[in-house]
């Protein structure tokens, strides 16, 4: 699907702020109403809009260790392995590679204990061959970009 300048200006506007009615929205972009729902509708049925979210400060709300560990795995079991990560409750994001890494696992703990249990358990698991991580001391940037 194509995005015209409509649907770009909805979507940016919904980055900003997804609890905003259809009604303000609508103001903002300006078009109608029926504009607004009817694409937003069809962006959600295309796959475009996936859904919408709250954005959560982590610090505050305890998780002070963030983590970025990156996987070389065996052949032929990469998606095995990112699939089994991806289930863990404190793995946020989960990508493929290239480079001397397969996939690079992003997660957040609340103590230096949890992530050093979660370390110990995916390096017990078969197919992967070494793991390398580092720990985030500072996020500086943080955020979806515009269409």
């Amino acid at each position: 699907m194509d995005l015209d300048k409509v649907d770009k200006s909805i979507i940016n506007t919904l980055i900003i702020d997804s609890t905003q009615s259809y009604r303000e929205i609508a103001k903002k972009v300006k078009v109608s109403v029926a504009t607004v729902m009817h694409r937003i509708n069809k962006l959600k049925s295309e796959g475009i809009i996936r859904g919408f979210t709250t954005v959560v400060d982590y610090e505050k709300a305890g998780f002070d260790v963030e983590i970025l560990i990156e996987l070389r795995i065996s052949k032929g079991k990469l998606l095995q392995i990112e699939k089994e990560i991806a289930h863990h409750p404190n793995v946020f994001a989960v990508y493929d590679l290239t480079g001397d890494f397969d996939a690079a696992i992003m997660a957040r703990f609340k103590t230096r204990r949890q992530m050093d249990n979660f370390l110990k358990k995916i390096q017990t698991y078969d197919f992967i061959e070494r793991t390398n991580s580092r720990m985030i001391l500072n996020t500086i940037k943080e955020q979806q970009i515009g269409v």
